[in-house]
């Protein structure tokens, strides 16, 4: 699909820094890399294969989860580091998860003392991070995100149960419901195909330039019918 490249001169303001984020299975990854293409902009990616704890915790997760969540919480905040320290005239960025959302998934899979450990380390990592301009939520039924999970086949999320998905499914409506930090554009992705779909891209793309623009308050929805998409 050739993506749409955006002539920035056409709008008063663009987001510098764009975090798109929702449960596993949604299309993050996807996204962040048609805008960062649409914007010319660089991307900062999660990259759950470099973590030697996952697939154990998707196997165990209560013997797995505390070393998994503390080793994602070091490489985000390294990578949003990265960016903080570099000059201004570096590129600017699109990255598929969002560092408040950590506690989240912590919240899910961690025990009472495992939580306050992680915590305070949280606390004491995130401290002067900056917050993204605009977030882009993407959310889906959780039978779509498992029907997802399952026709990409990915080695390491073989053992990923419906049930897990559906938990962390309802904590990101819970956690967006309360995010303050940033802006958000709240997405309904269950009618789009954004890897396939040139104009499912567009109507979105065009709806984010629009909101960061002309906002309405903290959060925008964009819930697209199927006739739409």
């Amino acid at each position: 699909m050739g993506t749409k490249i955006i002539n920035l001169s056409n709008y008063k303001k663009v987001p510098k820094f764009l975090a798109v984020e929702g449960p596993i299975g949604v299309g993050k990854t996807t996204l962040t890399k048609l805008l960062a293409e649409s914007f010319r902009y660089e991307t900062f990616l999660e990259q759950p294969s470099d973590n030697p704890f996952l697939a154990d915790f998707y196997k165990n997760p209560s013997q797995s989860a505390l070393a998994t969540q503390l080793f994602f919480l070091f490489q985000r905040v390294k990578q949003i580091q990265d960016l903080k320290q570099g000059d201004i005239f570096t590129p600017i960025h699109v990255s598929d998860f969002l560092l408040d959302k950590d506690k989240l998934f912590a919240k899910v899979t961690l025990s009472e003392h495992e939580l306050s450990l992680y915590n305070q380390i949280y606390d004491y990592l995130s401290l002067d991070l900056p917050s993204p301009d605009l977030v882009i939520y993407l959310q889906a039924e959780t039978k779509t995100l498992f029907e997802r999970v399952i026709q990409r086949g990915r080695e390491i999320e073989k053992n990923v149960s419906f049930e897990y998905l559906d938990l962390l499914n309802e904590s990101y409506k819970e956690f967006f419901l309360n995010y303050d930090r940033s802006p958000v554009l709240i997405v309904n992705s269950e009618f789009l195909d954004l890897a396939h779909n040139q104009n499912d891209y567009t109507l979105l793309l065009e709806k984010l330039l629009e909101y960061f623009n002309n906002p309405e308050g903290r959060m925008m929805y964009f819930n697209p019918s199927p006739s739409l998409a």
